[in-house]
């Protein structure tokens, strides 16, 4: 990409803007090499790195990297055989502890199964060296200080030094605090040529013994190191001489330890910044609020509502642009401050960012193209004295430009043929226009000249474009109007500005008929445009309220149904409450007519009181009511008299008026019972109703009585007596034939089953089931 278009498109102030998220100096160095690349591939894999970038940013993580140095300097040295100082090596741990950190934090990433297009890729070619690493960061810190933990021997050292040094500090503040403090110029300790010394008067100076080591400037002090520290002091400069070796001896053993891995450092070092600018391109797009964009297979592009990224968020205005599809040349008209050169400079920069792995401030679906070059002229008006110079730097500039250009180019060209005679300006503007689109590039033109309007609406793959003006406020919108050629305005703002009215009208008088006739058919097209917009909001508007009120009815809706459903459910659990309070009185009237069955002669078959109890557990409703209760009521509330037939709703049971007492109770005749029961209980029948009833409950016992009874895992006693009242309840049902699983077991159940069938009259024949129905552990029953 040519260096002038850099400049030109302030591509660097986008640079300079991404440099201010970066923490590296090896990140800063990678983005001073960033330019835009015309490898598709390339940029790709750029833009696969910022995604992965942005998707750490949407999980509210960070890649780990922390501030770092420079360690190319550090790398030569080693090469050479250097032993590097603590500092030194001190940033080449810094670069493998966020290597290592990395490395981890991309390895929870993937166990987690979180996908990423390439940072997998990347951190697996970051070298983890954790011994090494490890050893690094207990032998040196970042001030550059060798800890105490480097060595045993440099920890025994220190430890030694300290107690000494102690010791002597000790002993000189027992003579400055003592008797001795007399011969003292002050009471202090201070240091003479790295021995600790007494400020001691000139007089005294043998008190103390031991060695003088500087004198005041007057003589009338001497500093002395007391005979009784001498020792300590020689011991103290041992151990200080001991230390250096030592430490001496470590640079020289890490430097050696971390020399045969330049390579794998180098490396480090590289990734570690350019996972540094990874994080930057991220927390760039998400301040200005950028998108992918998509990369096209040909030289065409279409951004959406794309922004300049270094206008003011809140001024810039956005605008869709496209081009290389159904048209190659873009020809922007309007009145000068309209916009029509942001819009060049900002198709131009947003394409030098993509191609650089960058997000754009776009809409989501925006595409770009990945031009081999781009190209533009772009320059403010000069004035009238400059203008001779000015044309002729903007020509030299377009003929470089046009000899240049190859399909692959994108050519921005802004006021072209400006700064001479207009007429002689348009039609070298057309001959440009015509000579760039034989080069089959995509080309992006602003102008004045209204030859060029009608140009544009004749020329193949040519469209005219302009920048919205409002007529009523006099000032641009900065809207760009694709398919509409802009009009100067230049007598209307006149006029609103004040110009005499004979004047403007003068000048509209003067003006040619066709170019009169060309701006009011653009002002007209304006005015349509203008008017279809209003409308479309308009209906837009009312769309939007219509789709609101219906979120709303639906809404209610919902809540009206939750309102239904809630009392219907409501009223299930009342009905199942009743039912049963039912079974439990019939239960109970089925007990006493068992009861009175034993005490009596009379016989009472099993299979009608099973039928009895069945049909009444049968009113148990599983959310869903079999019966009207209006209807209910109202049957009930028909007259009775002596000798009706009715039907007991309670114990599910015909049976025939017989009495009535003084309270109002009827005395109901239920086969071999008698029973005193309220009006309520009671519904009157008719002989055809009865009739349809003992259908309707036939059928009712026949559905839920299933065609075998299983036997197995229950008690003897237990099992006989389930057998007796299923069997009597599978002749009410009117069954023909059930099975009974009794299981092998011990065989006590299944021969009980087996005398049991032979005892009952109603059984027709029985024998064991087929082999493969479960052979001897069921018994299929013939019944009549």
């Amino acid at each position: 990409m040519n260096k002038r278009i850099l400049q030109t498109l302030e591509y660097y102030k986008v640079k300079n803007a991404l440099s201010q998220f970066l923490i590296t100096n090896q990140g800063q160095q990678q983005l001073q090499k960033l330019l835009p690349s015309s490898q598709r591939q390339q940029v790709q894999d750029w833009l696969n790195e910022t995604k992965d970038g942005m998707d750490v940013l949407r999980l509210d993580q960070e890649i780990p990297v922390a501030a770092t140095q420079d360690i190319q300097q550090e790398l030569r040295r080693l090469k050479i055989f250097a032993t590097l100082n603590a500092t030194e090596i001190y940033h080449i741990s810094q670069v493998l502890q966020i290597s290592q950190n990395i490395k981890k934090f991309m390895a929870d990433f993937r166990e987690a199964g979180v996908d990423f297009r390439c940072l997998y890729t990347l951190a697996d070619q970051l070298v983890a060296l954790p011994q090494i690493t490890e050893r690094l960061v207990q032998s040196v810190d970042a001030s550059g200080k060798i800890l105490d933990s480097a060595s045993p021997q440099l920890q025994q050292i220190r430890h030694t030094l300290q107690v000494t040094q102690q010791r002597i500090r000790e002993r000189l503040e027992g003579y400055v605090r003592g008797s001795s403090s007399k011969y003292l110029s002050e009471p202090l300790i201070t240091v003479r040529e790295g021995h600790l010394v007494l400020p001691v008067k000139q007089a005294a100076r043998r008190h103390f013994g031991g060695i003088v080591y500087d004198q005041s400037a007057s003589g009338q002090t001497v500093y002395v190191e007391p005979q009784s520290v001498i020792g300590l002091n020689n011991t103290v400069q041992e151990q200080q001489l001991a230390e250096k070796q030592e430490l001496q001896r470590i640079l020289q053993e890490l430097s050696d330890l971390i020399r045969p891995y330049q390579t794998e450092l180098r490396q480090n070092a590289w990734l570690v910044g350019h996972f540094d600018l990874i994080n930057a391109k991220a927390q760039y797009a998400k301040l200005l609020h950028a998108t992918e964009p998509l990369l096209t297979a040909d030289n065409r592009f279409n951004l959406k509502s794309a922004r300049h990224p270094l206008i003011d968020p809140q001024q810039v205005v956005p605008n869709s642009i496209s081009l290389g599809t159904d048209y190659h040349n873009l020809i922007i008209t309007g009145p000068n401050t309209g916009g029509k050169t942001i819009v060049l400079k900002t198709v131009g920069l947003l394409e030098l960012m993509a191609q650089s792995g960058l997000f754009i401030p776009a809409a989501e679906g925006s595409q770009v193209a990945v031009f081999q070059e781009i190209f533009a002229d772009i320059g403010d008006e000069q004035s009238i004295e400059q203008n001779l110079s000015t044309f002729s730097s903007h020509m030299d500039n377009i003929i470089n430009i046009l000899r240049q250009t190859t399909t692959a180019s994108l050519v921005l060209l802004d006021e072209l043929g400006a700064g001479t005679d207009p007429q002689e300006g348009a039609a070298l503007a057309i001959a440009l226009i015509e000579a760039f689109s034989q080069q089959h590039c995509d080309l992006m033109v602003t102008t004045h000249y209204p030859e060029l309007k009608v140009f544009a609406y004749n020329y193949a793959q040519t469209i005219n474009a302009s920048m919205e003006f409002d007529q009523q406020t006099l000032q641009p919108t900065y809207r760009l109007l694709v398919g509409i050629p802009g009009s100067s305005n230049a007598f209307d703002i006149a006029s609103r500005l004040g110009m005499p009215a004979q004047v403007v009208e003068r000048a509209r008088q003067l003006q040619s008929g066709a170019s009169q006739d060309l701006n009011a058919m653009i002002q007209s097209l304006e005015k349509q445009r203008h008017n279809y917009e209003t409308t479309t909001k308009k209906y837009q508007q009312q769309l939007k309220e219509v789709q609101q009120q219906q979120q709303n009815l639906a809404a209610q809706t919902r809540h009206l149904q939750q309102q239904q459903d809630q009392i219907i459910d409501q009223a299930k659990v009342k009905a199942n409450q009743l039912v049963d309070k039912s079974e439990k009185q019939a239960a109970k009237i089925i007990k006493q007519l068992r009861e009175l069955q034993a005490r009596s002669a009379a016989t009472i078959k099993d299979d009608q009181l099973i039928s009895a109890q069945t049909q009444l557990k049968q009113l148990r409703q599983e959310r869903k009511l079999q019966k009207n209760k209006v209807l209910q009521r109202a049957k009930k509330q028909k007259a009775i008299k002596v000798g009706d037939d009715v039907h007991v709703d309670n114990y599910d049971q015909d049976g025939v008026v017989i009495g009535k007492d003084k309270k109002g109770n009827f005395e109901v005749q239920l086969g071999i019972l008698k029973m005193r029961l309220p009006q309520e209980q009671l519904t009157k029948i008719a002989g055809a109703q009865q009739d349809k009833k003992q259908t309707v409950s036939r059928h009712r016992t026949r559905t839920s009585l299933p065609l075998q009874l299983d036997l197995r895992g229950k008690r003897y006693a237990e099992a006989m007596a389930d057998l007796d009242q299923y069997i009597d309840a599978a002749l009410l049902a009117n069954y023909g034939r059930v099975t009974i699983i009794h299981g092998f077991g011990t065989g006590a159940i299944r021969n009980g089953v087996q005398k049991y069938l032979q005892s009952n009259p109603r059984v027709k024949k029985f024998a064991y089931a087929p082999a493969n129905a479960g052979g001897q552990g069921a018994t299929i029953v013939d019944l009549g």
